[in-house]
C-alpha cells in the first residue's frame, strides 16, 4: 500500500512538473506554454555578469570586455586578473539574485553571453567551465520558475563593431570575413542546442545581440546567415524557439520576413524614443502580416515614467519584454546599485590619469572588495525600478516611499512613489531624443524620477536633497497626520539666486502663504525658514509642496506641533472652555498662549516659577465668547522652566513651558 502511495506521489509530482515547466513554443502571434496558452514573457537581462561593459563598471575608454581585462592585467597581472574575474563572477550574479528577480514579478531571464564562455578559439575546445555555470543558473531558474533565454551577446569577430560586442572597434568582422567567424558562430550554437536540446528551462535562443551590418552589406546577408544558424540548430534541436533580432541594433527587419522557421519569433530592442504605439506599429505590422510573434527584448536606461509608459504600450499589444540590466555600479536606473568603493575609485581615477599608477597590492586588493560590493546584499536597492514596472497602479494612484508621519521631519527625496503627474511634475522626465538627450534626475542620485536629486552638504538635512527646482513643478507626500492642530513647518533650504516660492495643498486644498525662498549666498549654504499657523487635520492625506517658481534646493520640512486648537471662523463660537499649549515650546524670547471661551467671562493669564511664584500677569480683563492668542515677549525673563495658569470664569488650568535662550 505504502509503495502504491509513493508511486502515485511521484506521478503526480512528476505531473505537476511537466506541466509547469515544458517547452515553449509560437502559435500564430503569440508564444504559448504547453496547454497553448498566451505566455506573455516579463523578464530582466543578466547584463554585465558574462559580459562586463565599460559604463557599467565606470572604466575609461573603449569599454569592451577585452579592454577591460587588458587595463585589469596591467595592473595586477594575469593570474590575479583570472582570479578576480571568478569572484567577480560568483558574486555578480547568485542563487540569490535570481530569487530576487522572481519575487519582482519576472517569469523570465535573457542571458547575454560572450562566445568565449563556452569556447576557447585558440585551441578549438568547448570549455566545461562555462557549461557548468549555465547549469547552475538553470537550476537556480528551476526554483524560481524561470526560463532562460541564451542570447550571443558577443559573436565570433563581433556582430557590430562596437564594444558591446567585444569587435576590435574598427569592423564588425563576422561579415567581413565570413569564412574565418561565422562557422565558429555556427559551431558554438550547434554545441550549445545539442547540450540543452531537451531542456525545458531554456525558453529559446535569440541568435545575435543587436547585429549592425556594415555598409555595403544588405539584409539579405544577415537573412542567410540566419538561416544557417537555424537550420543547424534544427539539426539537432527541434524544441527551442528562435529569436531573430533585426539590422541595426534590432530595430530594421527588412528583408528578414517572412519567417523561415514555425517556431520563431522576431525580437526587438527600445531605447530613448518616445513611449506612444507609433513608436512599435511598424513592428505590430510586422507581426501581423507574418502571423509571427515579437519580443522586446533589451530596454532601459531611462527614467521610471517611461518604463511605465513603455510596458503599458508593450502588453496592450500582446509583447512581452525583457529590461535591462538587473544590477550596475552606482546607478539609479537599475533595481540594484552596487557601490563603488574608495580603492576601486581610486583605481578609476588613475586609469582617467587623475591619480597616479596604485601598487598591485593595493590594486587587486580594491578590486576585491569591488567584487565583494556586487554581492546583492551590499547593493543599495532602487525600488521604484520595480514599481514601475510591474506595479499597474504606478500610472494612476501615487504610494509611500516611506511610512510620513506629522508631527515629524520629512525628507524632500521620501515623495510619493508613481510617475509623473502622479507621484511628481517635473519639465524634465524622461529621454525620448536619444543617446546622450535629455537628463530626466540632474543629478543622477537616490532615485530615476523627474525629481532632480544630488547628494546634500546640510549639516542639519538628509544626505540627499531635491534640486534644480523650477517653475510650476510640485512633489506630492502621503502623510499621517497623528494628532491634529495647528503647525509650524521649518523649511531647509538653499539658494545662490533667490526668488523661489514654495506653497502647501492638503488633499488639493491651499494651506498658509506661499514661502519665499530667500538668496543663501550658494546651492549648499543652507538656512531655515518658516511657515506659521499651518491647521492640520488628523488622519491619513494628500500633502502636495507646490512650486511657482523655482532657482532653488530643498532638503527637509520639520512639521512641529504648536497647538492643539481647532480653527474656528469668525462667525462660529466654541462650545467648551479650552487652553491649549504655548508654541513654540521650548522657546526662545517669543512665545504664543491660545484659548477659547464659550462664553464672556473674566480672564486672567499669569506666569509662574517653579516654586509658585508670580512671574508676570499677562492678562486680565473681560472677554467675549471666542478664540485668542496672547504674544509673550519673554525678553526680560533668564532661561528655565515656568508654568502659565488661565483662570476663565470656573475654569483654572496650569499648563507648562521651557523657556530656553
Amino acid at each position: 500500500m505504502k509503495t502504491k502511495i509513493l508511486v502515485i506521489s511521484i506521478i503526480l509530482f512528476l505531473s505537476f512538473f511537466l506541466k509547469s515547466y515544458a517547452f515553449l513554443h509560437t502559435d500564430g502571434q503569440n508564444i504559448v506554454d504547453t496547454n497553448g496558452d498566451p505566455f506573455l514573457l516579463r523578464g530582466y537581462g543578466l547584463g554585465g555578469w558574462l559580459v562586463p561593459e565599460g559604463y557599467m563598471l565606470h572604466t575609461p575608454g573603449y569599454g569592451s570586455p577585452t579592454h577591460i581585462d587588458s587595463l585589469i592585467r596591467d595592473l595586477i597581472g594575469s593570474q590575479y586578473t583570472e582570479d578576480f574575474w571568478e569572484i567577480y563572477r560568483a558574486n555578480y550574479v547568485r542563487e540569490i539574485d535570481i530569487q530576487q528577480i522572481s519575487s519582482w514579478g519576472c517569469n523570465s531571464i535573457r542571458l547575454p553571453f560572450h562566445y568565449k564562455n563556452f569556447y576557447d578559439p585558440s585551441a578549438g575546445n568547448f570549455l566545461p567551465e562555462g557549461f557548468s555555470r549555465l547549469d547552475s543558473l538553470l537550476s537556480w531558474c528551476e526554483a524560481n520558475n524561470l526560463y532562460i533565454i541564451l542570447d550571443m551577446h558577443c559573436a565570433p569577430g563581433g556582430q557590430n563593431k562596437d564594444n558591446i560586442s567585444d569587435s576590435d572597434g574598427n569592423e564588425a568582422r563576422l561579415w567581413t570575413e565570413p569564412t574565418v567567424y561565422q562557422p565558429m558562430t555556427i559551431k558554438i550554437w550547434k554545441e550549445i542546442a545539442q547540450r540543452y536540446a531537451n531542456d525545458t528551462r531554456i525558453g529559446g535562443y535569440d541568435l545575435l545581440n543587436e547585429p549592425v551590418l556594415p555598409t555595403g552589406y544588405s539584409n539579405q546577408s544577415l537573412r542567410n546567415f540566419y538561416v544557417q544558424l537555424t537550420d543547424t540548430i534544427r539539426s539537432v534541436d527541434a524544441n527551442h524557439i528562435i529569436f531573430i533580432e533585426g539590422n541595426w541594433y534590432a530595430t530594421d527587419f527588412a528583408l528578414l520576413t517572412p519567417p523561415w522557421d514555425n517556431n520563431m519569433v522576431y525580437s526587438f530592442h527600445k531605447y530613448w524614443n518616445e513611449t506612444t504605439v507609433n513608436t512599435i506599429q511598424y513592428l505590430i505590422d510586422i507581426s501581423t502580416a507574418n502571423n509571427t510573434p515579437l519580443w522586446m527584448g533589451e530596454s532601459g536606461e531611462n527614467s521610471n515614467t517611461w518604463y511605465y509608459e513603455t510596458i503599458r504600450i508593450l502588453e496592450q499589444n500582446n509583447i512581452g519584454w525583457c529590461w535591462w540590466a538587473h544590477k550596475k555600479f552606482d546607478t539609479i536606473t537599475s533595481p540594484l546599485s552596487a557601490v563603488i568603493n574608495e580603492g576601486y575609485q581610486i583605481i578609476l581615477n588613475y586609469w582617467n590619469g587623475q591619480a597616479p599608477r596604485p601598487s598591485p597590492g593595493f590594486a587587486y586588493a580594491s578590486l576585491l572588495q569591488m567584487a565583494d560590493n556586487l554581492k546583492i546584499e551590499n547593493c543599495e536597492i532602487r525600488p521604484g525600478i520595480s514599481r514601475a514596472l510591474f506595479d499597474p497602479d504606478f500610472g494612476t494612484n501615487p504610494q509611500s516611499f516611506v511610512p510620513l508621519s506629522i508631527p515629524g521631519i520629512i525628507n524632500a527625496v521620501h515623495y510619493d512613489y508613481g510617475k509623473n503627474a502622479v507621484g511628481y511634475v517635473d519639465q524634465d522626465y524622461k529621454n525620448t531624443s536619444g543617446a546622450g538627450g535629455t537628463v530626466w534626475n540632474n543629478g543622477y542620485q537616490y532615485r530615476n524620477d523627474g525629481v532632480d536629486i544630488e547628494r546634500s552638504t546640510d549639516p542639519q538635512g538628509y544626505i540627499y536633497n531635491v534640486g534644480w527646482v523650477e517653475g510650476n513643478e510640485w512633489i506630492r507626500y502621503t502623510v499621517n497626520v497623528m494628532i491634529a492642530g495647528e503647525y509650524q513647518v521649518d523649511f531647509r533650504v538653499a539658494s545662490d539666486g533667490g526668488g523661489g516660492q514654495i506653497s502647501l495643498y492638503l488633499d488639493n486644498q491651499s494651506i498658509g502663504n506661499p514661502i519665499l525662498v530667500p538668496n543663501t549666498g550658494g546651492w549648499q549654504n543652507w538656512t531655515t525658514i518658516h511657515t506659521y499657523n499651518l491647521n492640520l487635520p488628523s488622519g491619513s492625506h494628500q500633502l502636495i509642496l507646490s512650486f511657482p517658481s523655482g532657482g532653488f534646493n530643498l532638503n527637509r520640512m520639520n512639521f512641529i506641533l504648536t497647538s492643539t486648537s481647532i480653527k474656528y471662523d469668525g462667525s462660529s463660537t466654541p462650545i467648551t472652555f479650552e487652553l491649549f499649549q504655548n508654541y513654540p515650546n521650548p522657546f526662545n524670547s517669543t512665545t504664543v498662549f491660545k484659548y477659547q471661551l464659550p462664553q464672556s467671562t473674566h480672564v486672567i493669564l499669569e506666569i509662574y516659577d517653579v516654586n509658585g511664584n508670580k512671574v508676570k500677569t499677562l492678562l486680565s480683563k473681560v472677554q467675549p465668547a471666542g478664540n485668542f492668542e496672547i504674544r509673550w515677549e519673554a525678553n526680560d525673563i533668564a532661561s528655565g522652566i515656568y508654568f502659565y495658569r488661565i483662570h476663565a470664569g470656573q475654569n483654572i488650568v496650569t499648563r507648562k513651558l521651557i523657556l530656553m535662550k
